[in-house]
């Protein structure tokens, strides 16, 4: 018996010597596996401004509800008692329950109500996690241009998505040892490895002027029954964006700026919605003539009530007798068969080249998602009636951006600017760093910037600009009311139109640039609706960025215009600067005049 004893209290010491010496390290991470917990701690989504360090987007910490299921004593029970609490329907909640993990979300970034309220259920195996939630304290402002964050605090449109790997931090790490009740062990494991967060943004927008843009926009769409719009303002100088409105018309119960019956876009149409612009693009194909010499501002041209061009008759939109117009009348009169003419003589080559330097048929370089570059035909695509169509703005499509960017070629005498909408980024450390401008490039010269400049003052002074007028100040600019193109067809769909205005402010030293674009309104015309908008966004900007008139030129006598013209021809072919015009006598002009689309 002694013997048998023995022998099993050697065999159990042999065991308990192997267990010890070959089986540790499998127990101890079992052991581990079981009692270990790591707890993920996102990093800190980075915040984002406008140019004057007002909040657009911020991260808030909010709670959110997860589970250990294996600490759940009662799935059903559970599920019954948080449903109601949480909104989540309880089959759901007792499938999550029942599965065999450690961890499963219950419910994520809840208000505090919702969590103080699941705390005092006191249910075992439920837990709290900090998460943050993306916010935007100014509600829907900008929002197609901020972009939208997902769950998991990615960016999924918008600057959100361009700027994602900048916004995001680090994510850091909680690992704690806990019983396997779930309580954690004072003197067990417990390593924190802090999550870091990410870059600030400083945008160049101006969150009043934003406000102010969306508010005029949106009640110009209920006043005008559109179906929406665009509006863009920019500091031609540096290319940067200050304001960039994307809205449209929405049921009642929806509303902008306080203006019901209008919602945000769904995407930034500015960038990524193209349109024919019609008469606004008028001012590529004068400056074009102008630059390439074929004709001086006052030069007269012989031009007809209508004109046929292969196989199509093209029309002015007021009925007129064949008369001598200079090319500042033709602009100022918005006259179709006058741009034309000056369209042939250019030739498709000519009008191709400067279409795409003005930044036609190109992406502007913002680098937005979804950004189009525009539709232009090849000239080896034209028909007999492109010729006729192009230079006044048909059978080419834009984006209002574009558009903007070709006045700010004339603002900025004569230099194209890329666009942008970013300042800076702010490290963790809080400093700034400045993000590069693109390069710019030279499209026009100075003399012919600054003659197209003038007779565009002259479209708003007398021609079909009136209603874009701002006191104090010369605006410079153009109207357009350009028909939409069938979808899916060819031709144009019968009674649908675009209206536009583009131009600057002050004319003599241009410190900001706008373009409005109204989408079906009615009435049509980009001089009735557009128009009016630049007027009182522009004398509202004007004041909020503290922009002076200038100064008024001492009293002379009214210059002879042909000779100040040959003045400033002069100055161009020696790379000068002419002055503006201040006045201008256009025989025949007719303030209010509907516009040439």
């Amino acid at each position: 018996m002694a013997v048998v004893v023995g022998l099993a209290a050697a065999l159990m010491v042999g065991r308990l010597a192997q267990v010890q010496a070959f089986s540790s390290g499998p127990l101890a991470a079992l052991s581990a596996a079981q009692t270990v917990r790591s707890v993920p701690l996102p990093g800190a989504r980075g915040a984002i401004f406008d140019r004057n360090g007002h909040d657009l987007a911020l991260s808030v910490n909010q709670a959110t509800i997860w589970a250990d299921p294996r600490l759940v004593a009662d799935p059903d029970a559970t599920a019954v008692a948080l449903a109601p609490v949480i909104g989540v329907d309880v089959d759901i909640l007792r499938r999550r329950l029942g599965q065999e993990a450690a961890f499963v979300y219950l419910a994520r970034q809840v208000d505090d109500a919702v969590a103080e309220a699941v705390r005092h259920l006191d249910v075992d195996g439920v837990f709290f996690l900090d998460e943050a939630r993306r916010f935007n304290p100014a509600g829907s402002l900008a929002a197609p241009v901020l972009g939208q964050v997902g769950i998991d605090n990615t960016g999924l449109s918008g600057l959100e998505l361009v700027f994602d790997r900048t916004l995001t931090g680090e994510p850091g790490e909680l690992v704690v040892e806990r019983a396997p009740d779930g309580v954690v062990i004072p003197a067990g494991m417990h390593r924190l490895t802090p999550p870091s967060p990410g870059d600030d943004l400083i945008l160049t927008l101006d969150r009043a002027l934003q406000f102010e843009a969306e508010r005029l926009l949106a009640a110009q769409i209920v006043k005008s029954n559109a179906d929406g719009g665009v509006v863009v303002v920019m500091d031609p100088r540096t290319g940067e964006i200050l304001a960039m409105a994307n809205l449209e018309a929405a049921p009642e119960e929806a509303s902008v700026a306080g203006v019901r019956g209008v919602q945000p876009s769904h995407k930034n149409k500015a960038v990524t919605d193209i349109f024919e612009p019609g008469s606004v693009n008028k001012v590529i194909t004068v400056a074009a003539a102008l630059e390439e010499r074929l004709f001086e501002r006052y030069d007269e041209l012989q031009v007809p009530d209508n004109l046929r061009v292969a196989d199509h008759t093209f029309t002015d939109h007021d009925d007129h007798a064949t008369a001598m117009w200079s090319l500042n009348e033709i602009l100022v009169r918005s006259s179709n068969v006058g741009t034309i003419m000056l369209g042939q003589g250019l030739g498709k080559e000519r009008i191709d080249r400067y279409l795409r330097a003005f930044g036609f048929g190109s992406e502007t370089g913002l680098d937005f998602p979804g950004e189009s570059a525009g539709l232009m035909l090849p000239v080896d695509q034209w028909s007999g009636t492109t010729i006729g169509t192009v230079p006044i703005g048909q059978g080419v499509s834009v984006t209002a951006l574009q558009m903007l960017e070709a006045y700010n070629v004339i603002a900025n005498e004569g230099r194209w600017v890329p666009p942008r909408l970013v300042r800076a980024t702010v490290d963790r450390q809080g400093k700034e760093h400045a993000v590069p401008a693109g390069d710019s490039r030279a499209v026009v010269s100075e003399g012919t910037a600054r003659a197209v400049t003038g007779m565009l003052a002259d479209v708003v002074r007398t021609g079909t600009g009136v209603n874009a007028a701002v006191e104090g100040y010369t605006v410079a600019g153009k109207t357009g009311t350009a028909r939409k193109p069938k979808e899916g067809a060819r031709g144009y769909a019968a009674g649908k139109y675009v209206a536009s205005f583009a131009g600057f402010v002050p004319a003599e030293d241009p410190r900001l640039s706008i373009i409005v674009m109204l989408d079906e309104p009615f009435p049509i015309y980009g001089g009735a609706v557009a128009a009016p908008v630049f007027s009182h966004l522009a004398a509202y900007a004007l004041r909020h960025l503290r922009i002076p008139p200038p100064p008024a030129p001492p009293p002379a006598a009214p210059p002879d215009t042909r000779v100040l013209d040959a003045e400033a021809n002069d100055a161009r072919v020696r790379g000068e600067a002419a002055p503006i015009p201040t006045t201008t006598v256009v025989p025949g002009s007719t303030a209010a005049r509907p516009d040439g689309g």
